[in-house]
């Protein structure tokens, strides 16, 4: 079986000669690299998925618990809510403006190690290297500076990652590795989530192991990546066009457009939830305090097996057909019919149903709805930069996520617990999420 690789144009999978590649630039309907077409092997998948896997885990830890713990030991009790919105304020922003900073690079690298290569492997030792600044500062502007660095590292090797799914797996095959990436994620919270806890009293190991471990994986998967290679160095960018690089035309790009609304509305009604669980708990179910955050942790593992297990059917049944839009559709709706009956529910169990419900929803979604933007990339060439574009539909609603709703809590409620329409308003998100899929027409 030939590798992905093979596929693009040349024997050799590299670029076709100077002469050659000036034909290509004056064609704008022809692309420097073919779009795959053989099957990846199981190796291939068994190795990215492990290697995602345990980066996640690495990043995740210190994202969920150790920036927390490490702020509370280097501040006081009443400057540790203003001093963790600082770090991760700044954190999220390098992460937005390096995931599609790096992807874009990554997608002109000439390095005779590949165009992704380079930038995975680099990525991931830059947040090692961050996350060991981390462990050892003892002041917020340190700890910041470090996070902000992890978060470049992180989305350097993010970036250029997911889009060597896109450069190697082809159309037939994507979704099915595309939910064992969703997969990944939520199992890596978890995971993430276990290593902080164990380590919480110790620093170092918390922040700087599991990196350690990332990095090694991601050496390993780096050898066994069939990355393609460019030759010819592409046209100068003018600082214009470098500005641009946030930016997909959405009139010339309409299908685009539509699944990166989807995403920034689905991930809106989410985060709108996620921000204030535990407090509905308490508020709504009357769940004590104490207990409330085992509560949330008990729902967190009912929402990631239910999670785990329809990913893995969606995404074959998806590359089966040949469709996503009814998965990702039926998913977003299943997601706002779960957050609308968390308005109605009235104890700790009907909780975790809907919990369930939402994981079923989530599975299927992350995984279905990342083969179908795949599928609609304006220019496979650009595959870095474009989904460096999709994933601020990922990080931008959570920015705004915990205004939203605080506003909604606020409104006839002199308490700020107005849940219900809280929960209206999520699942309004979710379903206009679902309807922003349906003028898709490159997909089925």
């Amino acid at each position: 079986m030939s590798t992905p690789g093979s596929n693009t144009p040349g024997s050799s999978g590299e670029l076709p000669s100077p002469r050659d590649a000036v034909a290509v630039v004056a064609a704008p309907e022809r692309h420097w690299f073919q779009e795959p077409t053989q099957p990846v092997s199981k190796k291939y998948i068994a190795t990215l998925v492990g290697a995602q896997l345990v980066f996640y885990i690495a990043l995740l830890g210190p994202a969920i618990i150790g920036i927390g713990v490490k702020v509370q030991s280097i501040v006081p009790d009443d400057q540790k809510t203003s001093a963790l919105g600082l770090v991760a304020g700044f954190g999220a922003a390098c992460a937005v403006i390096g995931n599609v900073m790096f992807g874009r690079l990554s997608d002109r690298t000439t390095s005779r190690w590949g165009r992704r290569r380079p930038w995975i492997v680099g990525g991931t030792i830059v947040m090692t290297i961050a996350f060991l600044i981390m462990a050892l500062s003892t002041t917020v502007p340190v700890l910041t500076v470090g996070w902000c660095l992890a978060q470049l590292g992180a989305n350097a090797a993010l970036g250029p990652w997911l889009a060597s799914v896109s450069d190697q797996v082809p159309t037939f095959q994507r979704a099915s590795v595309t939910a064992l990436l969703g997969v990944v994620q939520n199992v890596a919270i978890l995971g993430g989530s276990f290593v902080a806890n164990i380590f919480a009293d110790q620093m170092v190991i918390m922040f700087v192991g599991p990196a350690i471990l990332a990095a090694v994986a991601a050496v390993v998967f780096a050898a066994i990546l069939p990355d393609q290679q460019m030759k010819v160095r592409p046209p100068a960018l003018s600082a214009g066009e470098w500005i641009v690089t946030f930016w997909v035309n959405p009139r010339k790009h309409p299908d685009f457009a539509f699944a990166w609304l989807s995403r920034f509305l689905m991930t809106l009604g989410g985060f709108m939830f996620t921000t204030f669980r535990l407090f509905f708990l308490q508020d709504e179910l009357g769940v004590a305090e104490a207990d409330a955050p085992a509560a949330v942790s008990f729902g967190v593992l009912v929402f990631t097996i239910a999670s785990v297990v329809c990913a893995s059917v969606a995404g074959r049944i998806s590359d089966r057909t040949g469709r996503r839009k009814f998965l990702v559709i039926g998913s977003s709706l299943l997601s706002g019919i779960g957050i609308f009956a968390l308005a109605h529910v009235t104890g700790v169990e009907g909780f975790y149903v809907v919990e369930a419900i939402l994981g079923a929803a989530s599975g299927i979604y992350m995984g279905v709805d990342l083969a179908l933007v795949m599928d609609v990339l304006p220019n496979p060439d650009d595959a870095g930069k474009d989904l460096g574009v999709f994933n601020m539909a990922n990080a931008l609603p959570q920015t705004v996520a915990p205004m939203i709703g605080a506003a909604l809590l606020a409104v006839a409620s002199a308490s700020s617990q107005n849940y219900d329409l809280l929960m209206y308003g999520c699942a309004a998100a979710s379903a206009l999420g679902a309807l922003a899929i349906v003028p898709i027409k490159k997909v089925k």
